[in-house]
């Protein structure tokens, strides 16, 4: 039986396969989409969206950013909680996900940086899923 459904957005085919490989092991469904647009697309396909438990969304990504794909993704699923995963763990890119008043403050859950640390992946996806 599965503990949920997760959604992973990110450029780089490797990170998504072991994101996907890891979360497979700890009993998740994955689904992978390459940019945000494509994340977006995945969540709206046919007339009955996907149901996810939680997002997880690299910041940088060509075509469409997580900066731009995050507020779709809360706007369409306010109650899903997101998880930042970033290669460019940098304090700017950190100010800008939780300044006060800022909409992704409403549901970024956890900012993780790459490379992927898999206990604390499985820990933060766990506490998302639980939380929503």
């Amino acid at each position: 039986m599965s503990k949920g459904r997760v959604l992973v957005v990110d450029d780089e085919a490797d990170v998504r396969t072991s994101v996907r490989l890891i979360l497979s092991k700890a009993g998740y469904d994955v689904i992978e989409a390459e940019d945000g647009a494509a994340g977006i697309n995945a969540l709206k396909s046919g007339e009955n969206p996907i149901a996810v438990d939680a997002i997880i969304c690299d910041l940088d990504m060509p075509k469409m950013g997580g900066i731009e794909a995050i507020p779709n993704f809360l706007y369409d699923f306010p109650s899903c909680p997101i998880i930042v995963l970033s290669g460019s763990a940098t304090l700017e890119s950190t100010t800008r996900l939780f300044k006060p008043g800022v909409l992704f403050k409403q549901g970024v859950g956890e900012f993780l940086s790459k490379p992927i640390d898999q206990e604390q992946l499985v820990s933060a996806v766990n506490k998302a899923v639980n939380k929503g």
